[in-house]
């Protein structure tokens, strides 16, 4: 432990010799140019954005090129390689021209089409960008680990997974028993696939965007378009499977009459609340993951930034940015967790409460129909080992 400890420190105090003579070099050619000053706010918001491309690390320049499929108005459909559109370059294919809009264009980011020397944008654009890409690996990544876990016990079933596979059985075991069964009880089977595919993709895409490298780096939970399209999903499950109950409650709740009629007082309450919950979810998970990949992003960003007032503030800085970079990535570990058993501990309360039943009716059905067991049966007292009827 005493080496490891020593050698990163010494690779922390190389890094705090070493990063404010780059980050002088840098800044004096940046005061030359302004075009390329540092602007924390485009640095931050390109790397949580999506993109036409994969960045290759430490060498934001070249990009893993990526499928571009655009319709163009009165055209067809053109697919090309988004490596034809890096660095501002302009591509002609099928007699049309495209580029990738600059900083200051309406369109920004988006591939546009060229005509008459201006920027008309595409009719439709399903191009398979940064996140879409990230989020079929993130399917692969999750239907592989849980099929490894399935084969495993199909071949030896009375046997315990150990390792990595273990601890994939532990997150399963743990699901099922602390939120699915212990909420959902007799209606556990019937929703627990979904439940459980929605926890497992949330951690997975939530560990792959804290992956720096390919083929990490995509920050899809901090995507409200993925949280979105995750919450309306759980909002179906919720109101399609929804029991008599549930919707009566929701359209004629069981209050005082003058809170439904004339005026629907509680009905719109109710209504209100339905789109309330997958809103919550939504923001809830979005907010959370953005802003973990926020922290780290400003983190590293100070050391340029205090670079370019001193080279010794640089260097003190880069010391402390990393080490809080570290923790803050260790604990973004423990976020990408939490989230995702929130997000499903949630969506499951949401289920079972549109699976409850009228239970009033019950109660009458035992008081005036059939006699409770109680009163029916005589009761019996067990004395030791005899059963003494108590007339």
């Amino acid at each position: 432990m005493k080496k490891i400890a020593h050698i990163i420190f010494t690779a922390l105090i190389f890094m705090a010799l070493s990063v404010p003579v780059h980050a002088e070099s840098t800044v004096h050619e940046k005061t030359e140019n302004e075009e390329h000053a540092l602007d924390p706010k485009e640095i931050i918001f390109e790397h949580l954005g999506d993109g036409y491309g994969w960045e290759v690390p430490f060498n934001h320049h070249k990009r893993i090129p990526l499928p571009v499929i655009v319709k163009v108005k009165d055209g067809g459909f053109h697919i090309f390689m988004s490596s034809h559109l890096d660095n501002g370059a302009e591509y002609t294919t099928g007699g049309c021209t495209f580029r990738i809009a600059g900083k200051k264009s309406p369109y920004k980011g988006k591939v546009v089409q060229i005509v008459d020397d201006k920027e008309v944008p595409t009719t439709i654009d399903i191009s398979i960008t940064k996140n879409v890409a990230a989020l079929l690996l993130s399917i692969v990544f999750v239907s592989w680990l849980l099929i490894w876990l399935a084969r495993f016990h199909k071949r030896n079933p009375n046997k315990a997974p150990r390792k990595g596979l273990g601890f994939i059985e532990l997150l399963v075991v743990f699901i099922w028993d602390s939120v699915v069964k212990s909420t959902l009880k007799d209606k556990a089977y019937k929703f627990a696939p979904y439940l459980m595919t929605v926890f497992f993709f949330i951690f997975g895409m939530n560990l792959l965007g804290l992956v720096v490298v390919f083929p990490g780096g995509a920050n899809l939970t901090g995507n409200i378009a993925v949280t979105l399209v995750l919450a309306v999903l759980t909002f179906l499950v919720t109101n399609i499977f929804g029991t008599k109950h549930y919707w009566k409650e929701i359209f004629w709740p069981d209050v005082p009459l003058w809170l439904k009629f004339p005026l629907p007082i509680m009905p719109l309450i109710e209504i209100f609340g339905m789109f309330t919950k997958p809103a919550a979810l939504t923001v809830r998970l979005f907010a959370n993951m953005m802003g973990g990949h926020m922290i780290v992003l400003v983190l590293t960003l100070l050391i340029f930034i205090f670079s370019a007032i001193n080279p010794v503030a640089g260097g003190a800085t880069t010391v402390v940015s990393v080490l809080f970079s570290v923790f803050m990535l260790l604990i973004d570990v423990l976020v990408s967790f939490i989230q995702a058993y929130v997000f499903t501990m949630l969506s499951t309360i949401f289920i079972s409460l549109a699976q409850e039943k009228e239970h009033h009716k019950e109660e009458e059905k035992e008081k005036n129909g059939s006699t409770p067991v109680s009163s029916a049966a005589p009761a019996v007292q067990t004395v030791g080992a005899q059963k003494v009827k108590l007339h």
